[in-house]
């Protein structure tokens, strides 16, 4: 099951280098706009202590955590709907992503070049929002001319769908997000999911910060929260030149370089957890002796659709699923002492699988 989350903003605002930090790609990095034309995409692990631990429990011969796409798309500008600076290239990148992290310039630095002149935090999130408004604006007149003409045929369901994507037209027009408007019949929930709109994608916006501001809120910050608490979004502050030193740190150096930070842990790990939350993911497990693996799926998933996840004959021939709750493990240390407490579940197909699961599936094909 791959998820990929796009990592979008203005040139300049420090994308490629979180982007290195996160998944030591080694991305090109320049102060100039579009030195990333084709994106650099990279797979990473969610950091998880419940896969420390349970690693610690059964001293596996291999532990496989789950992962996270990200997607570095060049950076877009002003007018980039309509081609300026590539970017109907890079719009089309977007919209292969299952959600966007809107990284937004919240430092000075006069040895780096913003597009505009200067700083804005506000304004550079109108900018890029404004522009994928603009690509989804066509997608969807498209797809209204289309339909308009087949329902003067007089197929009434054809001329609701028209009649519904020239109101998905109205909103953008107004400025907002498709995932904003309000959808009320299954149709027309249909008919949405099957424009794959830029703006209906979820958001999690990134404040890269100076390394002195890290642990502070600054007014670049506070700009951002604010637009961030209108849409209910999630903000998660990084200074990707910090991240950029971690990452070059061995392993067991970095925790020491944290605390000198009077940081806990690495903010590239909030970011990776919060991308992952982001898409309403969670996190099941399946250990032994041999292999401890991580899983994802999406919230609400049942027993047999989270075995489909690990081979589709168990979900197939799915019998019933033995469930552990990562709690119970962690706190009595070993899975006989579990069983022994009575605390492992037999559940059937509809179970609805919850984050932290440790499951075993009896199957027959």
């Amino acid at each position: 099951m791959g998820f990929t989350c796009g990592i979008v903003g203005l040139p300049n605002v420090g994308k490629s280098t979180l982007f290195n930090a996160i998944t030591a790609a080694r991305a090109e990095v320049a102060n100039y706009p579009f030195c990333t034309i084709d994106p650099n995409v990279g797979v990473v692990a969610v950091p998880d202590r419940r896969l420390d631990r349970l690693t610690e429990i059964y001293k596996p011969g291999k532990t496989t955590p789950t992962t996270i796409e990200f997607l570095d798309i060049a950076g877009l500008v002003r007018g980039a709907s309509k081609g300026e600076g590539l970017g109907n290239q890079f719009l089309s990148h977007i919209r292969n992503a299952d959600a966007i992290a809107h990284i937004v310039r919240c430092f000075d630095d006069p040895n780096i070049v913003h597009v505009d002149g200067t700083i804005n935090p506000r304004a550079d999130i109108e900018i890029v929002e404004t522009e994928l408004i603009l690509k989804d604006l066509e997608t969807v007149e498209r797809k209204y001319s289309e339909t308009d003409k087949r329902s003067k045929a007089g197929d009434k369901k054809l001329k609701d769908e028209s009649d519904f994507y020239a109101r998905v037209r109205e909103h953008l027009l107004s400025g907002r997000l498709a995932r904003y408007l309000v959808v009320s019949t299954d149709d027309e929930r249909e008919w949405l999911r099957g424009l794959h709109l830029l703006t209906s994608k979820p958001v999690m916006y990134v404040c890269n910060v100076h390394e002195k501001h890290y642990s502070t809120e600054t007014d670049y910050v506070k700009q951002v929260r604010e637009i961030a608490a209108k849409e209910s979004a999630k903000v998660v502050i990084i200074s990707a030149e910090v991240e950029a030193e971690i990452a070059e740190l061995p392993e067991a150096e970095r925790g020491a370089f944290l605390q000198e930070l009077g940081l806990q842990e690495s903010g590239l790990n909030q970011f990776i957890r919060e991308g992952y939350d982001l898409l309403h993911l969670i996190t099941f497990f399946t250990v032994s002796t041999k292999e401890v693996h991580a899983w994802t799926v999406h919230k609400g998933a049942t027993a047999a659709e989270a075995a489909g996840e690990i081979h589709t004959d168990f979900e197939r021939g799915f019998i019933r699923a033995e469930i552990m709750k990562f709690e119970d493990l962690d706190r009595l240390g070993s899975e006989p002492a579990v069983k022994e407490q009575g605390l492992l579940h037999i559940e059937g197909r509809d179970y609805v699988i919850e984050d932290g699961d440790v499951m075993f599936v009896r199957f027959n094909v």
